[in-house]
């Protein structure tokens, strides 16, 4: 678990500075259209001044109107942007991360997921290869604390980390790309807390 924190922390970090470099040029941007927006908008007043000067303080109010409205969705798109990269880089971390990190994190999927039956576990053929010694042991406590129990299922399954969890014919899927898309708004509100903290 503390593999996952350090690897989370690590990803906040990065995309920190990535986030901040992303909302700098997108409020350039955006006071580059509001500017322009102006320009338009005295322009447009010039012309119409001979009718009626008020119709120039609408003009301006609805151009400024216009161009913070911009301002915020492009800010807003750039905010979802870098968020985005962040929820897919930390889910790249954890499919590709080093053995001890990755099955920690299995464990910790395991003990959020298992239920107090007996059943099976379906790992990928890539897990099955690589799965440290006393893994299956782990399941089994793990299963056993919640008050059933797992044994390994000889099937693999072809998804791309995580496993799943077979209860008689139900067949609960805990694969990682699963897992990460049941939690994405979760994910969304804490990234964006920690990256753009208002």
């Amino acid at each position: 678990m503390a593999g996952l924190d350090k690897i989370i922390d690590e990803i906040l970090s990065e995309a920190q500075a990535e986030a901040d470099k992303t909302t700098d040029a997108a409020k350039k941007e955006a006071d580059r259209i509001k500017a322009e927006a102006q320009a338009k908008a005295r322009a447009e007043s010039d012309k119409i001044a001979s009718k009626a000067a008020s119709d120039q303080k609408t003009i301006d109010e609805r151009a400024k109107s216009s161009a913070d409205m911009q301002k915020r969705q492009a800010v807003l798109i750039a905010k979802q942007d870098v968020i985005n990269e962040i929820i897919d880089s930390a889910y790249e971390k954890v499919v590709n991360a080093d053995i001890d990190t990755y099955f920690a994190f299995m464990e910790k999927m395991l003990k959020a997921y298992v239920q107090p039956k007996e059943g099976k576990i379906v790992l990928t053929e890539k897990d099955k290869g690589r799965m440290p010694a006393g893994f299956s042991q782990k399941v089994s406590q793990i299963a056993s604390e919640k008050g059933g129990s797992l044994s390994l299922s000889d099937e693999s399954r072809k998804i791309d980390g995580g496993f799943i969890l077979v209860y008689g014919g139900i067949e609960e899927n805990c694969s990682i790309r699963a897992i990460f898309d049941e939690k994405r708004e979760e994910l969304v509100d804490a990234v964006n807390s920690v990256v753009f903290p208002e």
